[in-house]
């Protein structure tokens, strides 16, 4: 699909406070009036009407992360294997392989990582904890080598996990650790990547996480929390790979009952679910909601700004939403495109989170990093393709080479990635959990 200007002022709806002016709706203006700043200049600098991705600004910027950081990344020693996760990943949209030698240096960089009671710490010799254990484990499918995959001790994964799991069913980030839902993700998708997931293992999680969904439709961190994006795609994702998203109240997290927004998208005209031109949030609709009306992309929860990562942790929501509908046989549901403007959220990523040096960022003004890179990115491969197998369609906003590989919305690596993994480990023996 090609590219034109960005979406006309018509088509964009600026926050209405109702004359109450607040510190929150004062910053949303602020950023409006920067991403307006942003569409202005492009129209005025730019004769042809396309938008294009810097793949090999990003490309460069992404190249030289994998092999030195600068001083300016200490504060992240504690997150090295996340570090490695989010280069490789978003080098795997680009279509950019990782030379052998680099691949095999990584893998011998996160053995390292890894604890001899389990599990993997945010860089050699730190206690393992169960966010870098995920970032490895991705980190390591990613490069999808016999030396990749050999690094992965499953028996100590295992035994680390059972030692992580609570009465509740829910799992502690680290031993003498918090609990939220984000453990419970990282614990399934590590378990079923490495098929290390058994019945017992995860006796009590699925139901654990629904009791997380709130009021809102969303998921917290804990019951009883606000619904945020990271949380809630946490949960969801978890529950798919439990068998068990059925849990949830789907409808509230995606649509109320109490009756269809306006707008159109992906489902038939009774139940559409997010309007293009995009319309103003309505309380009935959690996930369709975050998207903003102005911007493009998506917020993390209600009344907060703006940010380039949700691009994935709020878009991705809602191919996993897609898959439970279906498998309800809802009649409702659109076989075309998601339920969010696709187009609207890759405008947005292309035009308000791309560094001119390389990198991808939160919003204009911030600064670029490795994390917004890899979400963004994420986010945009979510936009661009729709569905899989006979059903996969692409929506590719400006030049044809704007197009990434896809990602699988689960686990957030390529869907070959994945089946390379679980084929692999699906030829190891099942351990049983104990206790």
């Amino acid at each position: 699909m090609a590219g034109a200007w960005p979406r006309s002022p018509g088509g964009r709806r600026r926050l209405r406070d109702d004359g109450v002016r607040t510190h929150t709706s004062s910053e949303q203006s602020k950023v409006e009036d920067v991403v307006q700043e942003v569409f202005d200049a492009y129209k005025t600098n730019h004769h042809a009407a396309q938008l294009v991705l810097q793949r090999e600004k990003h490309f460069h910027y992404l190249k030289r992360g994998l092999r030195q950081l600068s001083e300016a990344y200490e504060c992240l020693d504690a997150s090295r294997p996340w570090l490695c996760y989010w280069i490789l990943h978003s080098l795997e949209l680009l279509a950019e392989p990782v030379p052998d030698a680099v691949a095999s240096d990584v893998c011998q960089f996160l053995s390292r990582c890894q604890s001899p009671h389990g599990g993997f710490g945010g860089g050699p010799g730190q206690h393992p904890h169960l966010a870098p254990t995920y970032a490895a484990v991705n980190a390591l499918c990613i490069i999808g080598t016999e030396e990749a995959f050999g690094v992965i001790d499953r028996k100590k994964l295992l035994e680390y996990l059972q030692a992580l799991k609570q009465p509740d069913g829910s799992f502690l980030m680290h031993i003498g650790g918090e609990v939220d839902v984000r453990s419970a993700y990282c614990a399934a998708a590590v378990a079923s990547l490495t098929n290390v997931l058994t019945p017992a293992l995860f006796t009590g999680t699925a139901e654990w996480i629904a009791r997380c969904q709130n009021w809102e439709g969303g998921i917290g961190g804990v019951p009883g929390m606000e619904a945020h994006g990271g949380y809630t795609f946490c949960g969801v994702a978890a529950l798919v790979i439990l068998k068990k998203e059925q849990l949830l109240n789907l409808r509230s997290l995606l649509v109320s009952v109490s009756g269809p927004p306006r707008g159109g998208g992906g489902m038939s005209p009774s139940w559409r679910c997010h309007p293009a031109p995009l319309c103003p949030p309505l309380p009935q609709h959690w996930v369709a909601s975050r998207q903003m009306c102005f911007e493009g992309g998506f917020q993390g929860r209600c009344n907060k700004l703006v940010d380039g990562c949700y691009s994935f942790w709020q878009a991705g929501l809602l191919p996993l939403l897609h898959h439970a509908l279906h498998a309800q046989e809802d009649a409702a549901l659109g076989m075309t495109r998601w339920m969010f403007d696709q187009a609207a959220l890759q405008e947005y990523i292309l035009l308000c989170c791309q560094c001119p040096a390389g990198g991808l960022l939160d919003k204009p003004g911030k600064s670029r990093d490795f994390y917004h890179t890899c979400y963004c990115l994420s986010g945009l491969a979510i936009a661009q393709h729709f569905g899989s197998g006979s059903l996969h369609q692409e929506v590719v906003l400006g030049v044809p080479e704007n197009r990434l590989q896809p990602t699988h919305p689960v686990y957030n690596i390529h869907p070959e990635k994945v089946v390379k993994a679980v084929l692999h480990f699906s030829q190891q023996p099942v351990l049983e959990a104990t206790g």
